[in-house]
């Protein structure tokens, strides 16, 4: 995309189809993004670059997405100052999911890591929108229009748990 103002980087390309989420959101909320691997173990050096290089090309949100001892997020968010969420994934070598949790969790002082539930990339591109929303009122409306959605759907869902049930 032209002129992105979110990157949705991950770990390795297994991560795609959960990371696919976040990408999705963004697409509803017309978020202009990127989308592409780096490996803090595998590709440091193109971490480093990465992370150090995105607000000069005008990234606003880092989405993070991360499995095992996950520690991209981490390390991104270290090497900048723009706001990174962190996507917990259970991956094959996980530990049930709980390390990468917890890899991306428990950060130290001075390096906050908004982190979101295991495999939870949608979460993570709905909070990248609400972010850019809190100064970009058209984002804004979107992701309150969106959000309106939700409240809608469960109002139906009541409804028909209801009539079933009288």
């Amino acid at each position: 995309m032209s002129n992105p103002i979110v990157s949705v980087i991950m770990g390795s390309d297994s991560d795609y189809p959960i990371m696919e989420a976040a990408v999705d959101m963004l697409k509803e909320f017309d978020i202009p993004f990127e989308c592409t691997v780096v490996s803090a173990h595998r590709t440091p050096d193109r971490m480093v670059n990465f992370a150090k290089e995105a607000a000069g090309r005008g990234i606003k949100v880092i989405i993070a997405g991360a499995g095992g001892a996950a520690h991209l997020p981490g390390m991104v968010a270290s090497l900048t100052a723009l706001p990174v969420i962190g996507v917990p994934i259970r991956s094959s070598n996980s530990i049930d999911g709980w390390d990468s949790v917890l890899s991306i969790l428990q950060m130290p002082n001075g390096i906050p890591v908004a982190t979101v539930a295991l495999n939870g990339a949608k979460n993570a591109g709905i909070l990248a929108a609400s972010i850019l929303g809190a100064s970009d009122k058209a984002i804004f409306d979107k992701v309150s229009s969106y959000k309106e959605s939700l409240k809608e759907a469960v109002l139906e869902k009541a409804k028909r748990v209801e009539e079933k049930n009288s």
